[in-house]
């Protein structure tokens, strides 16, 4: 029998994935560490994990990582990659972590261009820390801190930080992705490798917003939960390109 799939051996092999059922962290790290090892950058890589279910990668990683302060990845990695920059650095944080508590370190590296790749998990939810709303939790949306539901005129609406960051001048690369179904899976998969060799050529700053479930925290099953990204939030977050500074280069 031909065997067709080996697992990617940055995740350590005595390690089972303590991750909540239907959770697509598991998903999203497999596919880091197939385009790494694809990228022959396992032994160059460093990986800065945001705080929350985001770092409890750290027990699962078989390469190099750090965990920053709660919000702080991004500075972190500014650090990183500016002492060591034939390094691929990479982010992955959560919304809460990244367009809460690090709104401010975010959009910095963003706006300097950051020559660093960011993973952007939005579950529109605080995952490990309690349910608590989130800047991505939907209008109507109930959280721990908002049990009736987000209202916008007391919380405020739902930010969309690829739009954000399509504002600046610097970002080179935008795209959110799913990993709802195998299709959005391979499109995962492809913008993670485009984001990497983006910052592997110098390019500059990219972001993959990934737009994800959280079963436990929205009170679902995993199947509930894909029900409920496909009809909801994938409504309030569209897929897609929303930056690609190589497309405008090639039109030129």
């Amino acid at each position: 029998m031909e065997k067709i799939y080996t697992r990617t051996k940055t995740i350590q092999e005595d390690k089972v994935s303590g991750f909540c059922p239907g959770c697509m962290h598991s998903t999203v790290m497999k596919l880091i560490g197939e385009v790494l090892e694809e990228l022959d950058q396992v032994q160059n890589t460093a990986c800065v994990l945001g705080i929350g279910c985001c770092g409890l990668h750290m027990d699962y990683m078989a390469y190099d990582n750090i965990t920053a302060p709660h919000g702080r990845a991004c500075a972190v990695a500014t650090g990183i990659k500016r002492t060591n920059p034939g390094t691929l650095v990479y982010t992955y944080q959560g919304d809460g972590d990244l367009a809460s508590i690090g709104l401010a370190e975010t959009l910095s590296a963003a706006n300097r261009g950051e020559n660093f790749s960011v993973i952007f998990i939005n579950n529109g939810i605080y995952g490990m820390t309690g349910g608590q709303m989130a800047p991505t939790t939907l209008i109507g949306m109930k959280a721990t801190t908002a049990p009736k539901g987000r209202d916008p005129k007391e919380h405020g609406y739902p930010m969309h930080m690829c739009e954000i960051m399509n504002q600046l001048t610097a970002p080179y690369y935008l795209e959110r992705t799913s990993c709802n179904n195998p299709a959005n899976v391979r499109k995962t998969k492809a913008a993670i490798r485009k984001a990497f060799m983006n910052q592997l050529e110098g390019k500059g700053f990219s972001m993959v917003e990934i737009v994800t479930n959280c079963p436990t925290n929205w009170g679902t099953d995993a199947l509930g939960s894909l029900e409920y990204l496909e009809q909801n939030m994938l409504k309030e977050f569209p897929l897609g390109v929303i930056r690609d500074k190589s497309l405008e280069e090639e039109g030129k």
